[in-house]
């Protein structure tokens, strides 16, 4: 690898990684020598760039494009040029930024294409051109807003080929208004230098000081987020989340403060959030709430011919609706940088927005399109934007049913009491690849208090809940005289009362998002035990509690059906490899070697060798073998109120 290209990657991941100068992978850079140029390619983001992220282009082959005409029209002008810019692409699999002309026209061997925040404040002030001067003085070169593309690459290099001939120099600094910032400099140091000037100086003319101070979301969320859910989901579940700060509570305050944020600043802004936005005022109750979005919904897409992906709502927060998860942390990002944009732009003579031309151009630019695609990701699995809770998941059995619904596409709680272990799982399930997001809620299944947390913080994450995995348990094993009344009353209080809590709790969304989608059913499913089919020796407390667990399965399904939330137990067989059986200090093969459960045995393996033999599989039962259990439950609407064993035939149902 060249030496400059290494820096070319340096900087490039310097900028990309905050969020003060690139939202949602936004921004290019490249470098050049007299031959080639490499810039990022259409797809890749700055913040974890590597050498393959770039387009390698002919430069010769490049300047071409400026000596040609094209067609007068539009998007018949755009499809030429890529055509073009693809004929001098030496990396044939790499889509080359629009902007590569751009980037090849400035003589200076690095190139860094930013949106920072404060700079598109200024750019997107109604003072944009005066103050411009007034901050950078002349060697600031300023390009009034001019559609992106073909036209935007002749207007630049009209200005850039005047200003050397007018100032004997290269333009270091280009501003374009509603867009961004091209900083160009033969070493990355210098571009370094000038960003950090130029965002001094902006700095030093914003009065007040825009803070932004995090504020919590109201638990009301949870009676207003699953029924919207289910209003946008149609044929395929919608995610939705939301945010509350400081600014967002400003320009949700009114309608008139809403205006200030009703229309796009930048294309970035129409690609990812569209150019039209929902504000909800009549906020009396999460009813009248619902009933405002009801009618508003249908009004906004018979209006623009889509659906909204932000929906404000007054005194509650910003409500992103994405495809996917990935697609809602992007949307919040941008609108929220669009309300900063907006903020700041105050102290540049007011918010200046695109015109609807303009916005109708981006909205329909294949170019754009490319971008929102790439951005929008997408999944391919059983359970494709399905918002899950698997309690207990942070290790052993439910990790590994937990990790196989996130390979399929579900959106994941992890809800566990050991955080350490919950958050590194979390961070490996968010490695596995797709637009879907697994998270971590510390949670004691045994207290109400917590269980509502965590009802809450799912709703704000995903918008509602579509299954319930109630896999939480523990075993205290030992006969009647060993077994104390305190360790009777904790095993049945995690494996019988929580059960019940659970399901107390997740029921109330699940039913609030079935009244308003009458084809949706929605899943609890207990993780039971064989040991809930038959009794076991010496493990009475474990046992009852899974017995118990079985009639509250049957109990809660009666109720629950006539709101098509199906509830539904599965009874596995011993998963030896686990940490329940295998722990060395406190696993069940140590526990019943201790308690005599197993008459003869003299050593762990003696205890092994028994249960082993109690199966007809001759194996134990694994997370991928319950993972088939569930599916099935999730996947047929005609089962509820069953205890499916899945026992390699230990257990036999009559």
């Amino acid at each position: 690898m060249e030496k400059e290209i290494q820096e070319l990657i340096d900087i490039s991941r310097f900028y990309g990684r905050q969020n003060e100068f690139v939202i949602a992978g936004g921004g290019n850079t490249s470098y050049k020598n007299q031959d080639k140029i490499w810039v990022k390619a259409s797809g890749s983001a700055l913040s974890t760039i590597t050498e393959e992220g770039f387009a390698v282009l002919d430069r010769k082959k490049l300047r071409l494009i400026s000596e040609k005409s094209y067609s007068n029209d539009p998007f018949v002008r755009e499809s030429q040029v890529k055509d073009d810019l693809t004929e001098a692409s030496i990396t044939k699999d790499r889509r080359p930024s629009v902007e590569t002309s751009l980037h090849n026209l400035i003589n200076c061997r690095f190139v860094v294409h930013l949106h920072p925040t404060a700079v598109n404040g200024v750019m997107c002030g109604n003072l944009a051109e005066l103050e411009s001067r007034r901050l950078f003085g002349n060697q600031a070169l300023f390009i009034p807003y001019i559609d992106p593309g073909y036209i935007l690459f002749k207007e630049v290099e009209a200005q850039v080929n005047q200003f050397r001939r007018d100032k004997g120099s290269e333009p270091q600094l280009i501003l374009l208004q509603n867009h961004g910032i091209f900083v160009s400099a033969d070493t990355t140091a210098e571009i370094t230098k000038i960003y950090d000037d130029v965002l001094q100086k902006i700095e030093s003319a914003i009065s007040p000081k825009l803070v932004v101070v995090e504020k919590p979301v109201d638990t009301i969320v949870t009676e207003i987020l699953p029924a919207l859910r289910m209003l946008v989901s149609g044929s395929e579940l919608k995610t939705l989340k939301i945010r509350n700060n400081s600014l967002i509570s400003r320009f949700t305050e009114s309608k008139e403060a809403f205006e200030k944020i009703s229309k796009p600043f930048t294309p970035d802004i129409i690609v990812y959030c569209k150019s039209n936005y929902l504000f909800l005022d009549q906020v009396d109750s999460p009813e009248t709430i619902i009933n405002q979005f009801k009618k508003e919904y249908l009004k906004f897409i018979g209006a623009t011919g889509y659906p909204p992906k932000v929906v404000l709502i007054k005194n509650l927060g910003m409500v992103a609706i994405g495809d996917n998860s990935s697609q809602t942390d992007i949307i919040l990002d941008v609108f929220e940088d669009m309300m900063k944009i907006s903020a700041l732009s105050e102290s540049f003579g007011g918010q200046h927005f695109m015109t609807p031309a303009q916005i109708q151009f981006i909205d329909t630019w294949e170019v754009e399109n490319y971008r929102r695609k790439v951005a929008g990701g997408a999944n391919k699995g059983r359970l494709d934007n399905k918002i899950v809770i698997v309690t207990g998941a942070a290790q052993g059995f439910g990790e590994g049913i937990a990790r196989g619904m996130k390979e399929e596409g579900a959106n994941i709680v992890i809800a566990d009491l050991k955080e350490a272990e919950g958050i590194s799982t979390a961070e490996s399930f968010n490695s596995i690849k797709g637009s879907n997001k697994a998270v971590f809620v510390q949670t004691d299944v045994s207290n109400m208090a917590a269980l509502e947390n965590l009802i809450y913080r799912t709703v704000c994450e995903f918008g509602g809940l579509d299954v319930f995995v109630s896999n939480a348990g523990i075993l205290r094993a030992g006969g009647l005289d060993e077994m104390s009344p305190e360790s009777f009353d904790l095993v049945t209080k995690i494996n019988y009362n929580a059960y019940f809590y659970c399901t107390k709790v997740a029921s109330k969304v699940m039913k609030l998002q079935n009244k308003y989608n009458p084809a949706n059913y929605a899943d609890i499913i207990q993780i039971n035990s064989k040991s809930g089919l038959s009794g076991s020796k010496k493990n009475f407390a474990y046992a009852g509690g899974k017995f118990g667990g079985i009639g509250l399965t049957q109990s809660f399904a009666l109720e629950l059906a006539p709101n098509r939330v199906k509830v539904n137990s599965i009874c596995p067989g011993n998963f030896y490899e686990g940490p329940l059986w295998s722990d060395p200090t406190s696993g069940l093969f140590v526990q019943y070697l201790k308690a005599g459960k197993v008459p003869g045995a003299k050593t762990v393996d003696d205890v092994k060798a028994f249960y082993m033999n109690q199966v007809p599989m001759q194996r134990g039962c694994t997370a991928k073998d319950v993972l088939k259990a569930v599916y099935y439950l999730i996947e047929q609407e005609y089962e509820t109120g069953q205890a499916l064993p899945v026992t390699g035939g230990q257990i036999m149902l009559n």
